[in-house]
């Protein structure tokens, strides 16, 4: 069993000490929080130990899970692996893609594991879509939050659009050759609303939306592909495949949706597939296959090779959105 400890008792920090004490490939030592008057109030809702120490958590466990805000995501993980602690870390993965290939090198050293929380790899709806995407060509996604003060203190790139970068990496086996994108500051010091377009060397495009400042909450992505068309709503947890089968006119079900494509072509019917979704918990799930990753000796489905490159893309995408900006002003 590894012994796991948490840093940061926040929000999404709570839920992870509470996903932990259901997975029996762990076992919770304890948490650490930099606000006391907040690890006192969660060590007495939860009876976890909290530990006044952030070495002597670490020096304490084989796992170090880092749930603490993103500007300090590179200090503890440095000093986790420095300690030979296999780590994961919550997206996005640093602040920069420098502390990104450092900490690359340093896992090598340290011979750890890492994964980054990607969580939507793990949602149920793109679970249940994966078998059906192959070799997308257009890719559009939408993300879409009502406005939180607690999601301002990194740029909305950072904070939304790098789960879609993330999902569109790992399904484009190709390289990225140009990158477009504009954004507004409404409410914020930097852009609230984004768009980006990304174009790969195999022709495949990814047009990208995302905003902290809508009305309502939307996180839906369409990808489409040579007969096929599948539209993943990760906040409903519902997929839905569109596929289009050459047939037989002379066999074909008469009350199957047949399209004609013209004289000298065979018709094709419409089929639709609603996949069934598992009801998983998708944060249970990336810190349960982490424990086996690592008690297997396999590689994280995140690497953090994977965190480092959608964190890489997400800072060419806001370079050319600072760009667009000046050129306006």
């Amino acid at each position: 069993m590894l012994k796991i400890g948490v840093l940061g008792a926040g929000h999404l920090g709570k839920i992870h000490l509470n996903c932990i004490q259901q997975i029996e490939n762990y076992e919770l030592v304890g948490f650490y929080d930099l606000d006391p008057v907040q690890a006192e109030k969660v060590s007495g809702e939860t009876g976890i130990r909290a530990f006044t120490n952030m070495d002597a958590l670490i020096d304490a466990v084989d796992v170090v899970d880092i749930v603490t805000p993103t500007l300090s995501h590179f200090d503890c993980a440095f000093k986790a692996m420095r300690k030979f602690k296999h780590v994961f870390i919550e997206k996005p993965l640093v602040t920069t893609p420098e502390e990104a290939r450092q900490l690359i090198d340093l896992s090598v050293e340290a011979g750890v594991k890492v994964q980054v929380g990607h969580v939507e790899r793990f949602n149920p709806a793109f679970l249940a879509a994966q078998p059906y995407i192959q070799q997308p060509m257009f890719i559009e996604t939408h993300r879409l939050a009502q406005f939180n003060p607690r999601g301002t203190d990194v740029p909305v790139i950072l904070d939304l659009m790098i789960h879609d970068l993330d999902i569109v990496l790992s399904l484009v086996n190709a390289d990225i050759r140009k990158v477009s994108a504009s954004g507004v500051a409404v409410v914020s010091d930097t852009p609230d609303i984004a768009n980006a377009r990304v174009e790969f060397d195999n022709g495949c495009v990814a047009n990208l939306t995302a905003s902290r400042i809508s009305m309502k909450n939307m996180r839906k992505s369409r990808f489409f592909q040579r007969d096929a068309y599948i539209s993943v709503d990760f906040l409903e947890k519902t997929t839905e495949i569109i596929r289009m089968q050459t047939i037989d006119p002379e066999n074909a079900d008469p009350l199957a949706m047949i399209l004609d494509l013209g004289e000298g072509k065979q018709p094709k019917q419409i089929m639709f597939d609603k996949p069934k979704i598992e009801p998983i918990n998708a944060i249970l799930t990336e810190l349960e296959q982490f424990a086996i990753a690592i008690e297997t000796n396999t590689m994280p489905i995140v690497t953090i090779q994977d965190g480092y490159a959608a964190l890489d893309l997400a800072y060419r995408i806001m370079r050319k959105m600072n760009d667009s900006i000046n050129q306006v002003e």
